[in-house]
């Protein structure tokens, strides 16, 4: 990001401009009247073209580190799927549950979270999703509540980790934290608040599923075997994954930023991935693995950045921090509880990777009101959970929501936002008190 100013005016028209291109932005990615990359990157040439940045501070602006990390993700990812790695553990789950109608819904959202902490949740939904309706299918069961504690799960799952969840990415790389820093910090809790998501989604829909003996039988006689597609690329992404993660873990004894570790597992995935094949083969294996990324998202980031390094430049940000220790006088347990709620209602209503891109270096510039940087890592925590929890409050909280809907809409499925939103908008203020419990025990 670019660096702050320490004078602001908010009547100059460095601020005037800047802040109408940030809500102009906005208002585009919100409504959705174009592209949200393409909002993102006129956004971020206004702020070149009319001088708020010039185009070396434009480029200081984006963070390359969130970038590489997502790509490379993204394409360890998909290439793995291409294995059927995934619909084979979760066919197994569900077999290790002899088809329960209730096991089946625990073991899915259990499988769903912990793939999200790993991956990512956007994508993980897009393997599991298909699964899930051939399971409830052979149980001729609902399939809605399995979705609805997916699309909790994916969030929730996705919240503990750096990787899960686009909002902890770009903390992460702005606040120098590591995957076990996450782990440490935020894991405990998100395992709390996933059980306790389990038991209400047993309360409310898996004590009262049944399955007939028959229905079960069916489940039981999938070969989940035939989910794997590929078991040389099967055996390569298993031991990539393992290896990235543990990479991860170590980043800071490796001295290895999280980009690094990503775009290196990739490249040795997509190599392993070539062996078997013929040379004139590489290339359309690449070709297709590049289509993997999620081009639109990086280049949204991209833009993002730019249109966020303008306000910081011109003040905003600073003025708003300002507001802010005025509101809670300076005391940081206020001022985490204020970002935590803050950020849960927010990112229920507006989607929380523009939010939290926003809020990264307003949290920044608190620190000399606060008493230094080692008040801000309870923020940082806070502003992680109020995000990735926020985001299960409404149908258009969290990608993956979104994602899930449209699944369902496609198999005939009727994804309503308002009947979504009745009840997961309750279940997430629950969550967002368990995490408000969890900060004031651990922090303050």
């Amino acid at each position: 990001m670019a660096e702050a100013a320490h004078v602001y005016d908010p009547s100059s028209q460095i601020f005037i401009v800047s802040t109408a291109i940030l809500i102009v932005t906005y208002g585009l990615v919100v409504t959705e009247r174009i592209n949200r990359a393409v909002a993102a990157l006129l956004g971020a040439g206004l702020v070149v073209i009319t001088g708020i940045l010039n185009q070396e501070e434009a480029v200081k602006a984006i963070d390359f580190n969130t970038l590489g990390l997502l790509a490379g993700m993204m394409m360890v990812v998909g290439v793995s799927k291409k294995s059927g790695l995934f619909g084979y553990v979760a066919v197994r789950a569900v077999q290790a549950v002899r088809g329960s109608p209730a096991g089946a819904l625990a073991i899915l959202t259990l499988v769903t979270a912990v793939f999200s902490a790993l991956l990512d949740n956007v994508t993980t939904v897009l393997l599991i999703v298909p699964v899930t309706f051939v399971v409830c299918g052979q149980l001729k069961l609902p399939i809605y509540p399995f979705l609805f504690t997916e699309i909790l799960a994916s969030n929730i799952g996705g919240t503990s980790t750096l990787v899960g969840d686009p909002p902890n990415i770009l903390i992460g790389s702005a606040a120098g934290l590591t995957f076990t820093d996450f782990v440490l910090n935020v894991g405990p809790i998100v395992v709390a608040i996933l059980f306790g998501q389990m038991i209400l989604n047993h309360v409310l829909w898996g004590f009262w599923m049944r399955a007939s003996r028959e229905q079960r039988d069916h489940v039981m006689a999938l070969d989940a075997k035939e989910m794997i597609t590929d078991p040389w690329l099967l055996k390569c992404s298993v031991f990539v994954i393992a290896a990235v993660t543990v990479a991860f873990i170590l980043a800071h004894t490796l001295h290895l930023e999280p980009a690094t570790i990503a775009l290196f597992g990739a490249a040795v995935l997509l190599a392993l991935e070539s062996i078997p094949h013929p040379n004139h083969k590489h290339a359309e294996l690449v070709t297709h693995s590049f289509h993997e990324v999620e081009w639109i998202t990086l280049f949204f980031f991209i833009g993002l950045f730019v249109v966020i390094g303008g306000v910081e430049h011109a003040g905003l940000l600073q003025l708003l921090a300002d507001k802010t220790v005025s509101i809670t006088a300076g005391d940081p347990k206020t001022t985490a509880v204020a970002i935590l709620w803050g950020s849960a209602v927010l990112s229920a209503i507006v989607d929380n990777i523009p939010f939290v891109a926003t809020m990264i270096p307003l949290v920044k510039s608190l620190a000399p009101a606060l008493g230094g940087e080692q008040a801000l890592p309870p923020l940082w925590w806070a502003l992680s959970l109020g995000a990735c929890l926020g985001g299960n409050g409404t149908l258009v909280g969290a990608s993956a929501n979104l994602t899930v809907a449209g699944l369902a809409e496609k198999n005939g499925v009727r994804f309503s936002f308002m009947k979504f939103t009745l009840l997961a908008f309750p279940m997430m203020l629950a969550s967002v008190a368990m995490a408000h419990i969890y900060l004031l025990w651990r922090y303050y």
